[in-house]
């Protein structure tokens, strides 16, 4: 990818799947980057939705990579619920993890994207912000926010020279949905038939997507979504 070597990256939810799929290919692609998670494994290990979580990362950033050209938050979590008896907690952790952290990370961050000269913000959304399914009304609700976010932050921040845009995952057998997966095998067999590919996705597949949008080969790209769902959203 053109214009990614000697640049420097930070990523969230590093730990494993997307995030760690995305830190992996950023470095083969010749990137610096600098990976979190509230999970071991990872350069700096805290939760991104804490208190002061926001200033901690952007600047370890500045210390151990002298700057930023690339922000991809990527962490989130995902849990089904159905509306009846739906606990008030649930729904405040999943935005505070899957939107507010993005929001405040993005806002903290801007200093560095701004001074890069060619700053790129990537979020990783979801196809649910495409449709419904029952159960999943927080986790809808907040990616329809990483949406919402991505565009509005494309068009504001654009005149400062930074790209945004949100990566939409479909069904992606990784960390947090293999579980999920495994204890319900009819839950994998209907996404992987829905798909177009009839392939549920890995996070390769999401990592050389995040590659492309943080690329110069993606220069003209930014305030949109680019959905990673082998073809689920367009069969009915």
């Amino acid at each position: 990818m053109r214009g990614l070597a000697g640049r420097r990256a930070l990523v969230t939810g590093a730990a494993s799947g997307i995030g760690f799929a995305t830190a992996a290919r950023l470095r083969a692609e010749g990137m610096a980057v600098l990976t979190v998670d509230r999970e071991a494994g990872c350069d700096l290990v805290l939760d991104v939705a804490a208190p002061g979580a926001a200033e901690a990362m952007v600047e370890a950033a500045r210390a151990q990579l002298g700057g930023l050209d690339l922000l991809f938050a990527n962490a989130g979590i995902t849990a089904a619920q159905l509306l009846e008896g739906h606990p008030d907690q649930l729904w405040e952790e999943m935005l505070a993890i899957d939107l507010s952290s993005i929001f405040r990370l993005c806002r903290a961050s801007l200093p560095l994207l701004e001074a890069s000269g060619h700053g790129v913000i990537l979020m990783t959304g979801s196809v649910m912000s495409a449709f419904g399914e029952a159960g999943m009304a927080a986790y809808a609700a907040a990616k329809h926010g990483v949406l919402g976010l991505a565009r509005a932050l494309g068009v504001e921040l654009g005149p400062k020279g930074i790209r945004v845009a949100c990566i939409q995952p479909g069904a992606i057998l990784s960390g947090m949905t293999r579980g999920p997966f495994e204890a319900q095998p009819e839950f994998a067999s209907y996404w992987r038939d829905k798909a177009a590919l009839r392939r549920l996705g890995t996070p390769e597949d999401i990592a050389g997507v995040a590659a492309f949008l943080a690329s110069d080969d993606a220069a003209f790209v930014t305030a949109t979504s680019i959905v990673v769902d082998g073809g689920a959203t367009a069969h009915p």
